[in-house]
């Protein structure tokens, strides 16, 4: 949000903050979060990029087409464990996995 939209929003009394504050989530759990998230855009990135549809990589995954949109939307019944399988079994190497979690990192410092 661009500084001037902050300022108008704080003086009609708005509180401006991110998901995190809103939540009231610490430093550790907000980095978390992000990295689940990047981890799921990774997996619908990858899925999308070598021509797959959800229930094709659901099939590779032995689960069903649900279960891939949750990982895609980064649910909370989603564990770490689960998006980085997914990752593997569509063909990512741990180079590319560290990308999309560095690109969590990236989004915090920005």
């Amino acid at each position: 949000m661009n500084e001037a939209k902050r300022k108008r929003l704080e003086q009609a009394g708005w509180a401006v903050g991110d998901a995190a504050q809103f939540l009231e989530l610490n430093e550790h759990e907000a980095r978390f979060v992000e990295m689940k998230l990047a981890l799921a855009a990774g997996v619908r990135q990858k899925r999308e990029r070598i021509g797959l549809t959800q229930t094709s990589l659901a099939e590779r995954l032995g689960s069903s087409q649900s279960r891939v949109a949750k990982i895609e939307a980064g649910d909370r019944s989603v564990s770490i464990d689960l998006l980085v399988r997914s990752l593997l079994t569509i063909g990512a190497n741990p180079a590319e996995i560290a990308q999309y979690i560095k690109r969590a990192g990236a989004t915090r410092a920005a």
